[in-house]
Formats: structure tokens, C-alpha cells, sequence
């Protein structure tokens, strides 16, 4: 059994030129690339496999993240069937300099766990051992079921 504050990722990208779109803010495509990476780095460290993305639900791009600011990405399990694994991920636009951070994007990505074949494989039990855990646990699924 994995606990849900063991699977949290974090990750900062400086957003750069190469990064952006004709607007100098960092193009959707690169944005959602990101946290699938990171969503996948949680998954993983949830069920002790390799994971693969299976669905990504409701990414809602809420603002730009200019060049020359941090996409800041943050991703968590927060449940998991059988051999599945349900990871809450957000990105938030950071000034490094002022630390200012606000939310930019948001989703909710399914990955099923795989052995050497590529076949699904089960998953272990996710456990929630503290308040800041079951906090996370029902944010994730009170916004998977659209009560943001």
C-alpha cells in the first residue's frame, strides 16, 4: 500500500521562447506535455510500475504563463481501481523573482499500470494516513465530479 502524500510530484519549468506560442505565453501542447510527465512520475511512484496515460479529463486552461515565469506543476494520486490510477495534476504560473503563483491549468489523468508485456497489471491500495492527505484526497474528488 502507497500513501497518498508519497505520491505528490512537483516540478518547475522556466518558461522559455522555444516554449511559447505567437503571444510570448507558453503554448497549450508544451503545458499539457508537462503535466503528463509529471502525472506519470506520481503514477508510477504509486504502483511500483510503469504507467501509461490512458485518459486526460477537462483540461481547463485558466491563464497564460508568460515567457521568463515558472510553470510550477504539481500532481498526486488520488484513487486507483484495479489496475488503474487516478492522478489529480495542476500547473500554476510562478514569478521567481516575487513569488507570486497562481493556478494556470488543471486535469485529472487516468493510467493503468503495465508489466514488461505491456499487459495491464493491478495496482496497489491507496491509503490516506493524515488530514492534509484526506484534504488533497477529497479536493481531487470533488473537482473530478465538476464541484470546483
Amino acid at each position: 500500500m502507497t500513501d497518498l502524500e508519497e505520491t505528490i510530484i512537483e516540478n518547475r519549468t522556466m518558461v522559455l521562447p522555444n516554449h511559447a506560442n505567437i503571444l510570448d505565453t507558453a503554448h497549450g501542447g508544451t503545458v499539457m506535455k508537462w503535466m503528463d510527465e509529471v502525472a506519470a512520475m506520481s503514477a508510477m511512484r504509486f504502483a511500483g510500475r510503469t504507467c501509461v496515460t490512458a485518459s486526460v479529463d477537462r483540461m481547463s486552461f485558466e491563464r497564460p504563463i508568460p515567457v521568463g515565469d515558472t510553470a510550477f506543476i504539481c500532481g498526486y494520486v488520488y484513487d486507483a481501481g484495479t489496475t488503474s490510477v487516478k492522478v489529480r495534476i495542476r500547473t500554476y504560473r510562478e514569478d521567481l523573482r516575487t513569488h507570486e503563483r497562481e493556478q494556470t491549468t488543471e486535469s485529472y489523468f487516468v493510467f493503468v499500470a503495465i508489466d514488461d508485456e505491456r499487459a495491464p497489471v493491478a495496482v496497489p491500495e491507496l491509503t490516506v494516513a493524515s488530514e492534509e492527505g484526506a484534504r488533497l484526497r477529497e479536493d481531487a474528488l470533488e473537482g473530478e465530479n465538476g464541484g470546483r
